[in-house]
């Protein structure tokens, strides 16, 4: 199978998020984490460019943590490092290697710091185990910034049937709570049709309070959720009808939310709902991939569009959502939608808007294998490359 002349083989061989099935394995390297470079002069021209922060051994995640100067970085093998002052600490936060299936679009996902992080001490992690299944696992954080392996805590199992399509980003929401991004379980098709199955915890973007002691159930259902009480429905729902949400975001501004939903042979997708209209949504997979019709025996009540789409014709294949550049010090991007794709490596931009995405454009930039962005406290927005390298946007 190819996607569009780029063979499936060459795809998932490396990218965490292809559009297509299969789920080969690539081996994480061991290679270790380089201190970051001197930054580089201003640019005179004011254009937006990289300024790269360090290299890693395969990183698809970064974030920040509420209070800290400190940046994790995740590495898809199983390991969390941090970026303290400017340098790669030499000792990972995290190694949980030994507990990760890493290759194509397994291992280690993402973390995320709840917004009381200060007093909790909390994290969380998002991975595939060694049993081939998703899990959310909590651990305390200590005060050298460290994760406290022993002290791990299951939040969520999700039985999974593929190696692919596994979602993977966790997000604290404007709201408090714990935002679960799920792919549909793998192959291709949607061939458990669990896109639209309220049944069923994948193809999903769910939401629920994690517990902060040790006893007693590991998670509650924020009561305004959108299924609870529905007969048949898992009540941690949020918002259905999802192919792999491999990176979500919500507008430090304006709360919106933004999904680039990975797609299957032909159309990449970004959705864009205001805030709270994602509540109980219906993205429209696998009835629709994008805005064209898929399987024919699904039905998507009220699917919400997309506001942009593109096709694989022109050489993508993955699409890397991003987020609303909400940084000051970035006046080019300011209030635009930062986005790429795992293929192009094209860094570009629009102007979010419902029915349709306006003005979008490319930044002029590259990054090889782009596996994810991240944002930290201040609004911040970094490039990260499987390859390696991982970046800040600045101008």
């Amino acid at each position: 199978m190819k996607l569009a002349g780029i063979s499936l083989t060459v795809v998932v061989a490396a990218a965490l998020a292809a559009g297509c099935g299969g789920g080969g394995g690539s081996s994480s390297s061991s290679s270790a984490a380089t201190p970051t470079q001197p930054a580089p002069s201003p640019s005179p021209s004011g254009r937006v460019r990289l300024e790269k922060i360090g290299d890693f051994d395969q990183p698809d995640y970064l974030t920040q943590s509420p209070g800290s100067g400190d940046l994790y970085v995740v590495e898809q093998g199983g390991t969390v490092r941090i970026i303290r002052d400017g340098q790669v600490v030499p000792e990972p936060a995290l190694d949980i290697t030994d507990d990760v299936t890493s290759g194509g679009e397994q291992g280690l996902l993402s973390i995320a710091f709840p917004p009381d992080f200060q007093s909790s001490r909390l994290v969380y992690a998002y991975y595939t185990g060694t049993d081939q299944d998703q899990h959310v696992v909590r651990y305390s954080v200590a005060s050298d910034g460290s994760f406290d392996g022993g002290s791990s805590r299951e939040i969520l199992h999700m039985d999974d049937f593929a190696s692919n399509h596994n979602g993977g980003l966790l997000l604290f929401g404007p709201d408090g709570d714990l935002y679960i991004g799920t792919g549909d379980g793998g192959l291709e098709g949607d061939p458990h049709r669990n896109g639209q199955d309220l049944g069923s915890l994948l193809g999903k973007l769910l939401r629920i309070r994690p517990a902060t002691g040790s006893g007693g159930a590991p998670y509650g259902i924020p009561p305004d959720n959108p299924f609870v009480g529905t007969n048949g429905a898992r009540p941690e729902i949020y918002s259905y009808g999802l192919r792999n949400p491999w990176r979500y975001s919500f507008d430090a501004k304006t709360q919106a939310l933004s999904i680039g939903d990975v797609g299957q042979n032909t159309v990449e997708e970004i959705d864009y709902t205001p805030k709270g209209a994602a509540r109980g949504a219906n993205f429209g997979w696998s009835a629709f991939e994008g805005n064209n019709r898929f399987n024919t025996d699904q039905t998507a009540p009220n699917a919400v569009p997309p506001i942009l789409t593109y096709t694989h014709a022109d050489g993508g294949c993955s699409v890397t959502g991003g987020y609303v550049v909400r940084d000051r010090s970035l006046p080019a991007l300011y209030g635009r939608y930062v986005y790429g794709d795992y293929c192009l490596g094209d860094l570009r931009s629009l102007v979010p808007e419902i029915p349709q995405a306006r003005d979008d454009r490319s930044l002029g930039l590259h990054v090889d294998s782009l596996s994810s962005f991240g944002e930290d406290n201040a609004g911040h927005v970094y490039a990260v490359s499987l390859d390696g390298p991982v970046y800040r946007l600045v101008q």
